[in-house]
């Protein structure tokens, strides 16, 4: 008998293929007290379960063909970087030396310590790299306790053409077992913005998360087809459902293929209404992929990465120096830079704050409001994007804005730099674009009074949805209720929109909704006329635009913000994506 499990597509595509089921085991943490003669070889064997972690994911990182694109590298790249820095042990040691801990308990409390501190963040996306820290310190804990690879661990194993099911991936993982050769993946954890799900996009591999007991219902060699589109997995299909599938395998294999001969083709629809189609990018060895896929440029490169795992903030050097590389990468290409998007007493190392604990981290200290109450963040910053823009198209973009002060204190700072560098006779962009995430309901709806002030504004829709429905997108208990197509959400993007039309200001957007083809024609029908989105989602949404008519959109658009509920929105888009595909 066929069964349905439901989960989140996370990655588009379609496989059918033979289920591997990854068992991973649950690690026994011992706890228990050294004597004061063993620590010295308790600090060496941690230390050399460190190297041998280290080894592991430079074998996988080698066995990554040449050819593949450097963000899908950056991944493994990441988890390197935090087992090369020495922050992550010394605790772990300082635990092992004065409270005699064994290795393995001293590690876990600096685990359980760090993912605390990742958890409370106010960032959805910053908030799942907790995973990061739980994935590099679960690879050491196996180490330590003499665990042997599993299966899948080895560069040298095959997968061609299975689906594996996990509870849980980690990048390494995942790269590893699409070079053996897997058809799709799944697993009962995770959420739409972890490292692996974004992964999954950047490999093309068809992915579902949040398949909750999916183990109990699903055994090894069992005949599955998974639907990364609807997040959808069939167990034991019958000969209908194969076909059916089949067919939109064929169908799926034609469409993708015929994405790349798009990337040099102008963004303008059938009645020739331009349309500028940005990337949105993470670290510097990302933007290699801007120009791959033919992007405008970047509209939103996050640079929280650079206060991670360390002690102390960057300086406005580091900054400086770190801008420049991407400009020079970006070679004439435009790039917006979002200023610090953390809180408080909420990130580790190079951005902690000492402060109260927040009862409620969400609507607390954090991004503009943080920068403006502890300068010595923003100011090296602001100061280094402003000499980064002598050298290149660069905008800033200042997130969390709800109010007017907030703009006047932002442009007071800006006023002071760039006085100080007119009296060090430093070059600069005299009118650098200043613009601002519209992701509180309050700047939404106040959208015109900010368009007045700023050069331009973008919907960051992950936070204003979250915000306007009251409801934490990453916990997967309560992801349901994340609507993009919620009619308050529709409004308050509609609002901005026009708020940008009369100020005659551009109006991007940012966040994924931006990056979902199933809304481009909505977006297209408001008024949107810039997508920032991952770059492996950018020729799919580019095609969507160059079929679509806008003067065909306009009705469905206007009956959608009419419309009483996300389900009536929901099937207006079906309607429009159907008649007017």
């Amino acid at each position: 008998m066929t069964i349905a499990m439901h989960g989140v597509g996370v990655s588009r595509g379609i496989a059918i293929g033979k289920a591997h089921i990854i068992e991973q085991e649950q690690l026994d943490i011992p706890e228990y007290n050294i004597k004061p003669a063993q620590i010295d070889a308790e600090i060496r064997r941690l230390h050399e379960a460190v190297t041998s972690a280290k080894q592991q994911l430079r074998a996988i990182r080698d066995h990554i063909p040449p050819t593949t694109s450097v963000d899908i590298a950056s991944f493994i790249d990441t988890h390197l970087l935090m087992l090369e820095d020495a922050v992550l042990i010394q605790e772990p040691i300082r635990l092992v030396r004065e409270s005699f801990y064994n290795a393995e308990w001293a590690l876990k409390l600096q685990c359980d310590a760090l993912v605390n501190v990742f958890e409370e963040m106010d960032d959805a996306y910053l908030r799942t790299r907790r995973d990061d820290i739980e994935h590099v310190i679960n690879r050491i804990q196996r180490v330590l306790l003499k665990h042997t690879l599993l299966p899948h661990e080895s560069p040298d194993s095959s997968l061609q053409g299975y689906i594996t099911l996990a509870n849980d991936l980690t990048p390494a993982d995942t790269v590893l077992m699409q070079h053996q050769g897997i058809a799709a993946f799944a697993t009962e954890l995770g959420g739409p913005t972890s490292h692996t799900a974004i992964l999954a996009r950047s490999l093309g591999i068809p992915a579902i998360i949040g398949l909750h007991q999916a183990r109990r219902y699903i055994k090894e060699d069992d005949l599955v087809i998974l639907d990364g589109i609807r997040g959808v997995i069939l167990v034991d299909p019958d000969e209908r459902s194969l076909a059916h599938y089949r067919k939109l395998q064929e169908q799926d294999r034609k469409y993708y293929s015929g994405l790349i001969t798009l990337r040099d083709t102008p963004t303008r629809t059938k009645d020739d209404t331009l349309v500028e189609l940005y990337a949105n990018i993470e670290l510097p060895k990302d933007f290699e992929t801007v120009r791959a896929v033919g992007a405008c440029g970047v509209g939103l490169y996050r640079t929280e990465f650079l206060y991670m795992n360390r002690e102390s903030p960057p300086d406005e050097e580091e900054h400086f120096k770190t801008y420049m590389e991407v400009l020079n990468i970006l070679n004439g290409l435009p790039l917006t830079i979002r200023t610090l998007d953390l809180g408080a007493d909420k990130q580790v190392d190079g951005g902690r704050q000492k402060g109260p604990v927040q009862s409620n981290p969400a609507l607390g200290l954090r991004a503009i409001r943080l920068c403006l109450k502890e300068p010595a963040l923003f100011y090296p910053q602001l100061k280094a994007i402003l000499r980064a823009s002598a050298f290149g198209a660069v905008r800033l973009m200042i997130p969390m804005l709800s109010n007017t002060e907030e703009i006047d204190q932002v442009q007071q700072i800006i006023e002071e730099i760039k006085t100080d560098l007119d009296a060090k006779n430093i070059a600069y962009d005299h009118d650098l674009p200043v613009g601002c995430m519209i992701e509180v309901p309050a700047a939404a709806i106040c959208a015109d009074i900010f368009a007045q002030r700023l050069d331009f504004l973008s919907i960051g829709t992950n936070d204003l949805i979250q915000y306007t429905i009251a409801i934490d997108r990453v916990n997967d208990e309560m992801n349901y209720l994340y609507d993009p197509l919620h009619p308050a959400v529709l409004r308050l993007i509609n609002t901005t929109l026009q708020a940008g039309r009369q100020a005659n200001i551009p109006v991007a957007m940012c966040g994924e909704m931006a990056g979902d083809i199933r809304n481009a024609r909505l977006l297209l029908g408001l008024g949107l006329r810039e997508f920032s989105i991952h770059p492996a989602n950018l020729l799919e949404v580019k095609k969507i635009i160059l079929e679509s008519d806008i003067s065909k959109l306009d009705d469905f658009a206007q009956q959608a913000l009419f419309a009483k509920s996300g389900t009536e929105i929901a099937t207006l888009i079906d309607e429009m994506n159907r008649t007017l595909h």
